[in-house]
């Protein structure tokens, strides 16, 4: 027999880097080609294996061999010399190396500890459906879907996720669930607990556990309680229950709702809701049945939730955002229509801003605008992020409602010197957190909202400009022309005089003369022209200021002095 395998060992250009892993079976390390840089992860067997678990072993193997899916990690051949390395006779296998970690890593960090981000989820749920539809399609069913069995990898543009361990099961005895599946019992189905025949189902609880455990960054079903006592409470739930957790009391209690906070917004919240219903029936025969696409359509119905073109508009009024589902040919004028509904503001007063300060025209279908959405900030909606302002308005009081904590951050402002358990204050630190980052975030999309407004008066600062010089120089020009026709007529009229002397007259002709200086003197508003200039001029340096000032104009500014007509 081969000796063990040491922390640092080589073969040929190989040599190993590091213990990714470690498993029901053996370990996973990652090797690296010191002549071409390739990396590959090798998973090898421990020697203790039962017969079973070996068979089991090479049928992975097998299996592993024949897939190819984008979302399920790819096999490779095996190094020239590596198999005498194998710390039994079992062959290894070798899978591409994905140098993102497991999905549960990417739980366990802080910012995750409410759930992924909207985009990361809907990612995540395309793809692992595609993977889990090839699976089922290839007749295979995963049996341990997890987050620890999803792994990702860096794509061109995104972040992929490929489920490992194909063709992996345990013994489903009583010995083995109070031991190896100690740490995953809430991804699997209950027809494996209760050693049932099963099909493919028992996937779609799993997934739909993990969808769960993604959004709102703990599982559903009391995740710290034991076996016997969990499947004895779960059972009891009710077709549409998608989470029983005990609250900061100690009491159980039953949901259909997704629990406050996540990152979803309302439209895709309410949606994913129905979706985990279907994922989560306790009775096998009634899972994953669509009410639109029949037996095994969730896959169908997550299609439609993950196609949703949705529009997200901040009302800066408010501060609420408003999300509205696109289809393909609505127009702007339809989607101002449901914020008058929503809002109360008139269409004909709504302005719909992007972030760069352009104004949404009604000429282009909305659907349209998505696609120009750069997902450069954080700190923006995952979809696209419009801002309202209502022209009727000339100054904006503050109207702006916090959003409402979570209940167990009532509870501890109500009884700050409550006991909880380290779990519950753990959990209870993660959803402070959480909400406090979103009131930041929150301040952050409304500062975006004012510098929209800002870049947008900035694209009209050069036509005020022009406007500007252009009233001047006419005014200039009107003034020459008053001035030289004033002293026209003080010509006449002094030539007038003299011939008074010699008995020339026309009261007809002086009067005209008299009406038309006072016309000429009605005519000349210089002085009103200069104080409209030194208002224009001054909003100008106000405008340009903007850009300088995150937090927008102060009250009493020259834009509120500029006249209105």
């Amino acid at each position: 027999m081969a000796p063990p395998l040491q922390p640092q060992g080589s073969c040929g250009p190989w040599e190993m880097r590091e213990r990714l892993g470690t498993g029901g079976f053996g370990n996973v390390l990652r090797w690296q080609n010191q002549e071409s840089g390739e990396e590959i992860a090798i998973k090898q067997c421990r020697q203790e294996l039962s017969p079973r678990n070996r068979e089991r072993w090479c049928l992975e193997i097998q299996i592993m061999k024949r897939l190819n899916h984008p979302n399920v990690v790819a096999a490779r051949d095996v190094p020239e010399g590596m198999q005498n390395l194998a710390l039994n006779d079992l062959p290894l296998l070798a899978m591409e190396y994905c140098q993102g970690g497991d999905l549960r890593r990417h739980l366990n960090q802080l910012e995750n500890c409410c759930g992924l981000r909207e985009r990361a989820i809907l990612i995540l749920l395309s793809d692992i459906a595609s993977a889990l539809r090839y699976l089922h399609e290839n007749r295979i069913i995963h049996r341990d879907l997890k987050p620890e069995n999803i792994v990702l990898q860096q794509g061109k543009e995104r972040l992929i996720h490929k489920i490992i361990d194909l063709g992996y099961a345990k013994e489903l005895d009583q010995g083995s669930l109070c031991t190896s599946f100690v740490g995953t019992l809430q991804y699997l189905a209950p027809e494996l607990l209760e050693q049932q025949k099963y099909t493919v189902t028992v996937d779609y609880w799993s997934f739909g556990t993990l969808a769960f455990e993604c959004i709102t960054g703990f599982r559903p079903f009391l995740p710290s309680w034991q076996p016997v006592q969990w499947h004895a409470k779960v059972r009891q739930k009710s077709e549409l229950d998608i989470v029983v957790y005990e609250d900061l009391s100690g009491e159980v209690k039953f949901s259909s709702k997704l629990p406050h906070p996540n990152n979803l917004n309302c439209v895709l919240a309410e949606r994913l809701e129905k979706w985990l219903q279907l994922m989560l029936q306790w009775h096998a025969r009634q899972r994953g049945t669509d009410p639109t696409y029949g037996p095994n359509g969730c896959f169908k119905a997550l299609d439609d939730i993950l196609n949703l073109k949705l529009v997200h508009i901040l009302d800066m009024v408010t501060g609420t955002v408003h999300v509205y589902p696109l289809a393909e040919d609505e127009t702007l004028q339809s989607v101002k229509a449901k914020i008058q509904a929503d809002t109360g503001i008139p269409e004909q007063d709504q302005e719909l801003l992007q972030e760069g300060g352009l104004a949404l025209i009604s000429e282009k279908p909305a659907i349209q605008y998505l696609a120009d959405i750069k997902l450069n900030d954080a700190t923006v909606a995952d979809t696209g992020l419009f801002f309202l302002f209502d022209n009727r308005k000339v100054t904006y009081r503050p109207q702006i409602s916090p959003r409402p904590h979570p209940e167990s951050i009532n509870s501890i402002l109500q009884d700050p010197k409550k006991n909880l358990s380290f779990l519950q204050l753990r959990k209870v630190w993660g959803q402070v957190w959480h909400t406090i980052r979103r009131l930041n975030e929150d301040f952050h999309q409304l500062q975006h909202g004012q510098r929209a407004a800002m870049r947008n008066l900035l694209r009209h600062n050069s036509t005020l400009s022009k406007m500007k010089n252009t009233m001047a120089s006419l005014s200039q020009q009107l003034k020459a022309k008053l001035d030289f026709f004033r002293a026209s007529i003080q010509i006449d009229l002094e030539k007038y005089n003299e011939q008074t002397e010699f008995g020339i007259t026309s009261e007809k002709l002086l009067l005209a003369w008299k009406e038309m200086e006072q016309t000429v003197e009605l005519c000349g508003r210089e002085e009103e022209v200069e104080q409209l200039v030194k208002k224009t001029m001054a909003l100008q340096t106000d405008i340009v200021d903007l850009q300088r000032i995150p937090q927008g104009p102060k009250q009493g500014s020259s834009l509120d002095a500029l006249p209105k007509d």
